[in-house]
């Protein structure tokens, strides 16, 4: 890795976040948010707050070092030449947020090299800020974190997520249709980087989910793996917009195999 002061991206990472999040919590309209445009279908909203998140958390971070890269859900795109790349989502989850649920986040990490090394997730509506650095264990605030451990596949909470174009929704129920007997139960908050902490600190067991990106992904993942967890993709692939597993080790593998089983045997999207 370039030698890169990783203390100091996790401080700049967690301000951004913070002031992200009471942006989105103060000033969010008692009404709801606007709707300014739709995505992937009509159900994959962006709402003005969005973009006014990815707004101050670029300012932020460029703010500070303005010869890194980043790349944001909101269109947010940045060339850099300092080898640091920041995957930002300004608000994980914002169909929630739309709604008033408190399932929603700001997601921030930086990658060095191409390795990710540093994740923060602020859940601002439950006041939650998890963060990792890379070999540096996972933290909720003061208390460091660890994800369950030598649970059976029968007795896992297994949390998942739903895509918003109607074939690939279609496939996810499939698959669930054979997931969900073999488990202890499903929970489907609304938000991947949500999951993926509850993940790293005990409150779900395993997560599974197609269809992310990368910024959804990122922190969540690095929180998780810090966490003890095992994130990967099917089949030894990295986790991904395929599909993304996260659990303890040993409740990995057969949950992994459960899904590789389910999605080969499902229609694809």
């Amino acid at each position: 890795m370039t030698r890169i002061d990783l203390t100091e991206l996790l401080d700049l990472a967690t301000d951004a976040a913070r002031r992200a999040g009471d942006l989105l919590v103060e000033t969010r309209p008692e009404e709801g948010p606007t709707v300014t445009a739709t995505k992937s279908s009509p159900t994959d909203v962006v709402t003005a707050m969005d973009t006014a998140s990815e707004r101050l958390i670029v300012e932020t971070l460029l703010g500070s070092r303005p010869h890194d890269t980043i790349l944001g859900e909101e269109g947010a795109s940045e060339a850099g030449t300092s080898g640091v790349r920041w995957l930002v989502d300004p608000i994980d989850g914002t169909v929630n947020f739309l709604y008033g649920l408190p399932e929603w986040a700001v997601s921030i990490a930086a990658e060095v090299d191409g390795q990710l090394a540093v994740g923060v997730v602020n859940i601002a509506p439950r006041g939650e800020m998890f963060v990792a650095v890379r070999d540096g264990g996972a933290w909720l605030g003061e208390e460091r974190v660890h994800c369950n451990k030598d649970v059976p596949l029968e007795r896992a909470l297994v949390a998942t997520g739903f895509g918003y174009a109607s074939s690939r929704r279609a496939h996810q129920a499939e698959v669930l249709r054979s997931v969900l007997p073999r488990v202890r139960d499903i929970r489907r908050g609304g938000s991947c980087a949500v999951d993926l902490c509850s993940v790293a600190c005990g409150r779900a067991d395993a997560y599974y989910e197609s269809g992310p990106q990368e910024w959804d992904l990122a922190a969540g993942v690095l929180i998780a793996r810090e966490a003890g967890g095992r994130v990967q993709g099917l089949r030894g692939r990295p986790p991904g917009y395929e599909l993304t597993i996260a659990a303890a080790p040993e409740l990995f593998g057969p949950l992994h195999d459960l899904l590789a089983s389910a999605v080969d045997g499902a229609a694809r999207p």
